[in-house]
């Protein structure tokens, strides 16, 4: 009876204050996914162009690429929990003093792209020093059912924020809406600002250059073969599956001739997807192999985006679509969920902010890539023959890194 006692308290030392930032950063994320959705569509309903949206497109990945190096590196320098809570709220006000000027003025529009482009730039921030927390305050037996719990509450905001965000643009004016990014992060600063981070120890306490610590983070990688062999992968099967997320419309809407009700149900049964998988993991799926565990879930992921593009144009096989991005969706928290446990078991925490970094890097840049590889492809052959091409280089390149993983013998 002690024993439980204290097994229970040695949980719940953890488990509330893990929880409490996890709720905290669903609500920002929900109000930042609601701006978003809602900023999105009022440059579309202002201007019809293509070319805005496009760079609206655009400024979502160019700050990764740009500052994550220098994020990662400060997240491992400096006070993860301060760096949040500050960037949280650059992200906030940002649209808070967008939304204050379109009151006073007659802003342009393309000024919404700035505060795109700031937004971003918070959020490049804030994602390596969130990411990177995780590990100091969780046990490392309860990794996977941690990040499950944090996927899981992501998944849901996924799905109320573009929900909430489309309800208030039918309601009430841009301005207003810009102020739910403000109250979100500051509901997510006040429970992580409450939350006792524990403190990181570095090793080496050594100052070095900025350059020096990048390559610290690189070595990484380097250190662990079977992580960068994994990494690899993920990062050419994303060049195919990157674009599928932008021809995403176009799918429902020219091949299998069907409205935007049908778009909203495949979205909404992605997030399922990643909901349901993430609720597994954390409950019944026990992970031995993290890294086996992460191969199933690309493979997966392939052969759903495989199946879809093999599929006729018609409202049956519409709904066979749709049932199959729940398949996308869950594959990818099978595939994301063990590998950042892992990540957090083996790296050390004083490299993690800069691992995680270098990662987000990678992940930015197959988007350009895999559009200007695809668009002129798909605009040859067609948007359903380009899943079907995107599925078998999935399916090939997890095979192919699965047989270099065991051919090698790293201890697989």
């Amino acid at each position: 009876m002690d024993n439980s006692k204290i097994a229970m308290t040695t949980e719940q030392k953890w488990k509330l204050p893990f929880l409490l930032i996890v709720i905290g950063q669903s609500i920002s994320l929900i109000g930042s996914s609601a701006v978003q959705f809602a900023l999105i569509w009022w440059i579309t309903s202002e201007t019809n162009s293509a070319l805005l949206l496009g760079l609206s497109g655009m400024v979502a990945y160019v700050p990764v690429v740009l500052f994550s190096p220098a994020a990662g590196v400060i997240a491992d320098r400096y006070n993860r929990k301060v760096i949040c809570i500050c960037a949280d709220l650059f992200v906030g006000l940002s649209a808070a003093v967008f939304a204050f000027l379109l009151w006073l003025y007659e802003m342009p529009i393309w000024i919404s792209l700035l505060v795109l482009l700031m937004r971003a730039i918070g959020n490049t921030f804030h994602s390596p020093s969130i990411r990177s927390i995780i590990p100091q305050m969780v046990p490392a037996e309860q990794l996977v059912r941690a990040n499950s719990w944090n996927q899981m509450m992501q998944s849901g905001s996924y799905i109320l924020g573009p929900i909430l965000g489309a309800a208030m643009y039918a309601a009430f004016p841009i301005n207003a809406i810009l102020l739910t990014d403000l109250m979100g992060a500051i509901v997510a600063c006040c429970l992580l600002g409450v939350v006792k981070v524990p403190k990181l120890i570095a090793k080496n306490k050594v100052k070095q250059s900025f350059k020096d610590d990048f390559k610290e983070g690189l070595s990484v990688y380097a250190a662990d073969r079977k992580l960068l062999v994994i990494i690899i992968a993920e990062t050419l099967c994303l060049i195919f599956y990157m674009p599928l997320t932008t021809f995403f419309p176009l799918m429902i809407s020219s091949y299998f001739n069907a409205g935007a009700w049908y778009a909203s149900a495949g979205s909404l049964s992605c997030a399922l997807g990643m909901m349901a998988s993430a609720i597994l993991l954390s409950s019944r799926l026990r992970v031995k192999n993290k890294l086996k565990t992460a191969y199933v879930g690309l493979g997966v992921m392939g052969i759903a985006v495989l199946f879809c593009g093999l599929l006729p144009s018609s409202l049956v096989a519409c709904w066979l679509f749709i049932f199959a991005c729940a398949f996308i969706g869950g594959g990818g928290n099978i595939h994301t969920i063990p590998l950042t446990a892992y990540m957090h078991e083996t790296i050390s925490r004083e490299k993690m902010g800069r691992a995680f970094s270098l990662l987000s890097v990678t992940s930015s840049v197959t988007m350009p890539i895999g559009l200007a590889i695809a668009s002129p492809v798909a605009e040859i052959i067609g948007i359903s023959k380009w899943f079907f091409i995107s599925g078998i280089g999935i399916c090939l390149i997890t095979s192919i890194a699965l047989l270099f993983q065991k051919r090698i013998k790293w201890d697989f």
